[in-house]
């Protein structure tokens, strides 16, 4: 795979597009401005005053929209790059009932336009969606729950059920995001028992495995060994992991383990393992490779090609997030592979933090902003030349 021709990457964006992309990583790259990003939206935030500003640059650039709705013309965008979009909807941080009910709905909502739509092939959701982040990390703990807490997780487990069985039933596949590991066990957990209800056909319940985690490997076998042995099928989707700097803090500070790897060598190691773990046992288990890696996605090419699998096999997926990655996704795409991006959505003001998130994830991640950069130049450079 070619991954440095910025003429498929960049097919879809017009100039003007180019010069936008290009301002907003080189912002991204202003560390200071990032971290003190949280505190200014806090204080600005409840007077609206920066709201225009986000919609107009950060918005526009990784989000589809507002609403499903608004989402269409993104969907339409990317598939007439033969890419197709998985819909996220991205509010975070929210702990009411009455907002986890409302997040159900939503999801629901998303199912059903996947279902009518060929272009959206997955469906996606985040378990603190529906339930208190301090429950979760109760449950994890395996501290015992007061009635009203066991009634309350109840309440989290049925929402989840709603959504997979939904899925199962609209033959669209389900991924359940990975989270925090204090979280992970739990969500694990849940992950598994969907697994073993919907997916006795075919993958249909995907649970994510971040391979920054040195366990995450071991985690993979189990699971296989349990699907085998109960006869159902595993959905994986693959990632790198979006937390390291605050999993490092809290072990520190609390003095267990650090789970995370020890060096970004023995996470490449560990991701590329688990892709050839998974083709290997293909025949049960369907994966996404949700990254942002080059080497990665060539890697995965180049395994489906030593096994003889198709590029349009429906059981693998590559996946990258809107924004960010073209020169993947649309390359990919270009040599017939199947390809989706996440496209986040929500209110501009309640998806500000799920932004803010991705911003201090680039910066964290070497060579990620500045090969962004680079490969902007090169296209901005190849249409003056014509």
């Amino acid at each position: 795979m070619d991954f440095n021709n910025t003429e498929i990457a960049f097919s879809g964006k017009s100039n003007k597009d180019l010069k936008r992309s290009y301002w907003l990583f080189k912002i991204i790259g202003w560390n200071w401005l990032i971290k003190i990003g949280p505190a200014l939206l806090k204080i600005f935030m409840p007077l609206w005053f920066p709201i225009p500003i986000i919609k107009a640059t950060i918005f526009k650039q990784f989000c589809g929209g507002e609403s499903i709705n608004d989402c269409e013309s993104a969907i339409q965008q990317l598939s007439s790059n033969n890419i197709k979009t998985i819909l996220d909807y991205s509010v975070e941080g929210k702990e009411e009932e009455h907002i986890f009910d409302d997040n159900v709905t939503e999801a629901l909502a998303a199912i059903a336009k996947a279902k009518s739509n060929p272009n959206i092939p997955f469906s996606v959701f985040k378990p603190t969606g529906f339930g208190r982040f301090a429950l979760l990390q109760k449950v994890n703990a395996k501290k015992n729950l007061t009635l009203e807490e066991q009634e309350e997780f109840d309440r989290v487990i049925q929402r989840i059920d709603r959504i997979c069985k939904a899925g199962h039933d609209a033959v669209i596949p389900i991924f359940i995001d990975a989270e925090e590991t204090w979280i992970q066990n739990t969500i694990d957990d849940i992950a598994l028992n969907m697994m073993r209800k919907y997916n006795s056909q075919r993958a249909v319940i995907y649970n994510t495995a971040q391979m920054y985690r040195w366990d995450r490997l071991a985690y993979l076998k189990e699971i296989l060994a349990i699907a085998e042995n109960e006869n159902f099928y595993v959905g994986l989707k693959l990632v790198r992991g979006a937390y390291i700097e605050k999993e490092r803090e809290r072990a520190e500070k609390l003095g267990y383990e650090d789970p995370m790897q020890k060096t970004k060598a023995d996470t490449d190691k560990d991701f590329n393992l688990a892709l050839k773990f998974c083709v290997e046992n293909i025949n049960r288990i369907a994966i996404c490779c949700g990254s942002h890696n080059e080497d990665s996605a060539a890697y995965l090419v180049e395994l489906m090609q030593q096994h003889q699998i198709s590029s349009t096999d429906p059981r693998i997926y590559f996946a990258q997030l809107l924004g960010m990655s073209d020169h993947i996704s649309m390359n990919l795409s270009d040599a017939g592979y199947n390809v989706a991006k996440y496209v986040p959505y929500g209110p501009v003001k309640d998806v500000t933090p799920y932004l803010i998130r991705r911003a201090q994830e680039n910066t964290s991640v070497a060579g990620q902003r500045g090969r962004e950069l680079s490969l902007i130049l090169k296209e901005q450079e190849r249409r003056k030349s014509l």
